[in-house]
């Protein structure tokens, strides 16, 4: 049995299960009322009443059906449930000591500082510009930043609160990373599905007969399904319907090979194996955009060979982003990957079906190299960059910057903007930690990557060239 981190997301997930049983008995239009009376229970859980559960549970089935398809944005926010949070802004606290120096109000420039009969500090929210100064300047740290955990999560202020105290994002800034998903303690905020778009594509497959359907993993699944082997884990997903299980593994060889070719002409680059990372790029620093490498990412370029290799193939990306289900939509993309899900989905997949995968023999999965494995993990890809120079002799004195998560991801863009940069290889990683930190992960906590590295050991392929002179 999988153990979810939170409530929040076992209650999700509980949702993708309920949603994704009915569309395979062919019943969901006709039950999908029932869902929400389904899953909870017959008292409130966390909300003022049993009503406003049901409520709130009908918005996210409807996300577990594909969301606001007039909304462009693969992350959505349930306005009903975000209520719960207190206003973000500088609060005084009860450690306020009423001194006598005032740093604080001297501090204030919009003079929202004001002292009481008892000498203690308050901020009038009407003048506060949340500058931050007084927090600063406090000796005993009395004045805090009460951010929302969404507001917090977002390195890229893409969240803001609305007139009715709802969060908001701004969808011109956000890179759709999901970062905010797993933060929101009431679950408000909540990534699109399109599970049934991958049930769709098995049941009308009749068994692969029609078409094959390819699953795609990502390498991330070496940190994933920790109830069970991976060979069981690749066994469940053909006992889904899939024909076979590709890794994305393989991909990432093909571009390790191509991209280190394309930095050794052109001196320096920035990756583009994370859509989030290149989203980022193209919206806060567009004039580093022909740095980007013109390479497409790992998914994408191994569903381009399959596509090209083998007629009318169907592919189904399982992975842990949630911004890869907006790289499928892009039109550089979008004629190689059908649907995009997360572990999460999966395992909502396997239980759907009743499938137990620690039943199961194991299967194989072995068609990638050490080093197209552990770009799942910061610091993989620059390594990979730096044997795929090595196996081609190109003569390159490479000084790559991996970037771990969009903070980092920012100082080093913003460097190279400024031609301050002491690199020529920009690997760009929204999630901390690499793809294992990302948002459709089962667990996240903090990860091991030297699981990453084990796994990498197991590949049969050693080298670069080994692994994709297989597709030859």
């Amino acid at each position: 049995m999988v153990k979810f981190d939170t409530k929040v997301q076992e209650l999700k997930y509980k949702v993708l299960r309920e949603v994704a049983k009915e569309a395979w008995n062919g019943t969901l239009l006709s039950n999908v009322l029932k869902i929400p009376k389904k899953i909870s229970s017959e008292t409130p859980v966390a909300r003022c009443c049993i009503y406003k559960e049901h409520a709130i549970l009908g918005e996210r089935v409807k996300l577990a059906m594909g969301g606001d398809s007039n909304n462009p944005n693969i992350i959505e926010i349930i306005d009903i449930a975000c209520d719960e949070c207190p206003t973000a802004g500088y609060e005084v606290t009860d450690l306020c000591r009423g001194c006598l120096a005032h740093h604080c109000e001297s501090s204030c420039k919009k003079g929202a500082i004001t002292f009481d009969e008892n000498h203690t500090a308050h901020i009038d929210k009407s003048k506060c510009v949340n500058c931050g100064l007084c927090a600063t300047v406090c000796p005993f740290s009395a004045i805090v930043n009460r951010k929302r955990p969404c507001q917090t999560a977002c390195a890229i202020k893409a969240i803001s609160i609305d007139e009715t105290n709802c969060a908001s994002i701004d969808n011109d800034k956000c890179t759709q990373c999901g970062a905010c998903v797993y933060r929101c303690p009431f679950g408000a905020i909540t990534d699109k599905s399109f599970i049934l778009n991958a049930i769709d594509l098995l049941k009308h497959s009749d068994n692969n007969q029609n078409y094959k359907v390819y699953a795609l993993i990502a390498p991330a699944i070496s940190s994933q399904f920790k109830h069970a082997k991976l060979g069981q884990v690749v066994a469940g997903i053909k006992k889904l319907g899939f024909y076979t299980v590709v890794e994305a593994a393989l991909g990432a060889d093909m571009v390790a090979h191509a991209e280190s070719r394309e930095l050794a002409e052109k001196g320096f680059l920035t990756s583009s194996c994370c859509p989030a990372f290149v989203t980022y790029v193209k919206t806060a620093f567009p004039d580093l955009i022909p740095y980007v490498s013109h390479n497409l990412s790992p998914m994408a370029t191994i569903a381009k060979y399959i596509k090209e290799t083998t007629e009318n193939a169907k592919i189904v990306f399982i992975g842990p982003c949630t911004a890869k289900k907006a790289e499928i939509q892009l039109e550089t993309v979008k004629p190689y990957i059908d649907v995009a899900i997360t572990f999460e989905e999966l395992q909502a997949l396997f239980d759907s079906r009743d499938i137990d995968i620690t039943t199961l023999e194991e299967d194989v999965l072995d068609n990638a190299s050490f080093f197209g494995r552990i770009f799942a993990r910061s610091g993989g890809l620059s390594e990979a960059v730096a044997e795929g120079l090595k196996e081609q002799n190109l003569e390159f004195d490479l000084n790559p910057i991996a970037c771990d998560g969009l903070d980092a991801c920012r100082m080093a863009l913003l460097k190279k903007s400024k031609n301050v940069l002491n690199a020529n290889f920009i690997e760009g990683m929204a999630c901390v930690g690499g793809c294992i930190g990302g948002a459709g992960c089962i667990t996240h906590g903090e990860k091991n990557k030297a699981d990453v590295d084990k796994y990498g050991k197991l590949a049969m392929e050693k080298t670069i060239t080994d692994a994709i002179s297989v597709l030859k």
